[in-house]
């Protein structure tokens, strides 16, 4: 085998990677080495800003099949056929902390998925918990900022998390999920994943229903204590990526099974809770979860900066048979989602090879901008219409349109008979054992008995003893006797 020539980014030979060119014999360097000068320049830019959220990631290739007809509630044509394959990339992550954070750690698991579908890339970003704190995203930043690390002492800070919710009453749902016991998880392939969000799928007739996903885990919901995380955390920081990377290359597939819940989209406007409050479940009561299908991964990325930290995830990437819902989470974040990734990876971030269509193939007016690759040729014309020949519009809408009415303006979601901030979280703790009730208070109590201003401490209590009784009695005592010790 001929041996393989080291160039300079150019193309050309490098004559020695071992020494600078000096002036003379232990001289300074010399200007004109431009291998030194090259080598040094691509270093200080290797990396690129890391996520706002979600920053600390593992991902992994695999495939979605269909298991079931579906084609009743939507007529997105990778989901048309039982036994139907589709390539898929996905990305777990932590919420909170930087890049170099640690795994194991009290915090929402990202699930974001991509579908490399016929008909372009179908992007579904969600959480491993099927609500989450706010319901609308103009508080997004400033929920985030009270959660991250505060700019004067560098860190987390209790009173800043606990003043936050204090104030956002419907974020105690997902604190009752956060601070029970999965809020986490073992491993990233002991972990259930939702959109979280409502979305909409249109079936070939034309016919319109709200569907909610969750991904079942097949390996079985696991969880770890604050003790066992904490030790794992000293043994690890990487445990999850370790675990992810290592199931995989044993060939031992991790894989979960996709059900949906479907609303008739007639059923919305007069559903006990407001269907688009992502605060909010749906009981399977009231829509029993159907199976569609089991994701399955299979393959390792082989380069992790390349696939899993330039992977970009959009929820406005959808594809004909689906698309948005009035959900204002989901609203904000098909603007936001998209943005981040023009800021981290440049606006053709499309196009690099983990984010662009494996089959579909991408024809429009897109032109030039930083690492542009597909700028067309002196046959085609960068305008529409035209007299060219150039790719034209199909003028059949994706999703059913939504009706609108009354006046614009900043308004408060639509009360719906049970649309409070606390009634699910007051169910969800009625539905634990008592060891469960326990550690959840314990959780609760450790981090709310740091804050220091009582009325910060009080507020949240409130929010506790209006979800159920036992609850805010528990959790008081928990955290008086904290702050007595």
């Amino acid at each position: 085998m001929a041996k393989r020539v080291l160039t300079t980014e150019s193309g050309a030979p490098v004559a020695d990677n071992q020494n600078s060119a000096t002036a003379g014999v232990g001289g300074p360097i010399l200007l004109q080495d431009q291998h030194l000068l090259e080598k040094l320049a691509r270093f200080n830019r290797e990396r690129i800003p890391e996520r706002v959220v979600h920053a600390r990631g593992s991902g992994a290739y695999g495939y979605f099949e269909v298991t079931d007809d579906v084609t009743g509630f939507t007529r997105a044509d990778f989901l048309s056929e039982v036994g139907r394959r589709t390539e898929t990339f996905i990305r777990f992550s932590t919420v909170a902390d930087s890049l170099g954070g640690a795994d194991a750690v009290r915090d929402p698991r990202g699930f974001a998925l991509k579908f490399y579908t016929d008909e372009g890339n179908y992007d579904l970003v969600g959480n491993n918990t099927p609500v989450f704190f706010i319901k609308d995203p103009i508080k997004f930043p400033d929920f985030i900022h009270s959660q991250k690390r505060d700019p004067f002492t560098g860190k987390q800070e209790p009173d800043n998390v606990w003043d936050f919710w204090a104030h956002a009453p419907e974020a105690t749902h997902q604190i009752t999920w956060l601070m029970g016991d999965r809020g986490i998880p073992a491993s990233y392939r002991h972990m259930n994943g939702y959109g979280s969000h409502t979305y909409q799928w249109t079936n070939a007739a034309g016919e319109a229903f709200f569907v909610k996903y969750h991904f079942k885990t097949n390996q079985g919901v696991r969880s770890l204590s604050a003790d066992q995380a904490a030790e794992l955390v000293g043994k690890d920081a990487n445990s999850h990526q370790t675990d992810l990377l290592q199931a995989i290359e044993r060939g031992v597939n991790p894989s979960w099974t996709l059900h949906v819940q479907v609303m008739p989209a007639a059923d919305a406007a007069d559903y006990r809770f407001n269907p688009f409050d992502l605060t909010k479940v749906w009981p399977h009561s009231d829509y029993p979860l159907q199976r569609v299908g089991r994701l399955v991964l299979d393959r390792n990325p082989d380069n992790v900066f390349a696939e899993v930290e330039q992977a970009a995830f959009s929820p406005n990437n959808f594809v004909p048979g689906i698309g948005p819902s009035p959900d204002k989470m989901l609203q904000g974040r098909l603007f936001a989602y998209a943005d981040a990734h023009r800021y981290r990876l440049g606006v053709n971030h499309t196009q690099l090879p983990v984010n662009a269509p494996r089959t579909a193939v991408v024809d429009n007016y897109g032109r030039d901008g930083v690492h542009a690759t597909r700028n067309g040729s002196r046959h085609d014309k960068n305008y529409e219409p035209n007299s060219y020949a150039g790719p034209a519009q199909t003028d059949a809408a994706l999703a059913a349109p939504l009706a609108v009415h009354g006046w614009t303006g900043t308004h408060e979601a639509p009360a719906h008979a049970k649309d409070d901030d606390f009634f699910q979280a007051g169910e969800l703790f009625r539905l634990m054992s008592e060891d469960e009730k326990g550690r959840l208070v314990a959780n609760i109590a450790g981090g709310l008995s740091q804050v220091t201003r009582d009325d910060v401490i009080e507020k949240n209590l409130a929010h506790f003893h209006a979800a159920d009784a036992d609850y805010g009695k528990r959790v008081e005592k928990a955290v008086r006797a904290l702050r007595e010790d």
